[in-house]
């Protein structure tokens, strides 16, 4: 039973180091480095809005926890000889499925947003979608630049 137990724990644990990747993407979050930073600012209205797909990130931690989850199980198979290669094979299949997951549990939902600015030009910002701000076509809107981040959002 205690076997069990911590085959559990390691699945939550990978869950819960997976879900501290996600960041916000929206528009009206801002990360600690960009406080105090001056941002070109542009007026213009929404030309169109349409929902687009925000991969996952591919990063360590998954391909880790998995390959971890995967050892301890994988040592569980019989005995010492067949307990060293389980290990092996289940660090190794648990690596890629802890990285296929990783990149599923942080995909996000995303937002292209065509805007026209005043001097008649058009720019297009993709941003995670935030359903409390969502954009339509003849909205008004700002266009936040930061170097080379820029953000949408709604003029109030």
């Amino acid at each position: 039973m205690t076997n069990k137990i911590k085959q559990a724990g390691l699945a939550v644990l990978m869950a819960v180091s997976l879900t501290g990747c996600m960041s916000d993407l929206t528009g009206t979050t801002y990360s600690s480095t960009e406080a105090r930073q001056m941002q070109i600012v542009r007026f213009g209205t929404v030309a169109e809005a349409r929902f687009v797909k925000l991969e996952g990130t591919e990063g360590e931690i998954g391909t880790l926890a998995g390959g971890a989850t995967g050892a301890v199980l994988g040592s569980q198979i019989g005995g010492r000889n067949e307990g060293i290669i389980g290990g092996i094979a289940g660090a190794v299949a648990g690596g890629v499925l802890g990285h296929m997951a990783e990149k599923k549990l942080t995909q996000k939902q995303g937002v292209e947003i065509t805007v026209r600015l005043e001097d008649g030009s058009y720019v297009s910002v993709v941003q995670q979608h935030d359903p409390a701000a969502a954009f339509n076509a003849g909205d008004r809107v700002k266009v936040l630049t930061q170097g080379t981040t820029s953000r949408v959002v709604r003029v109030q």
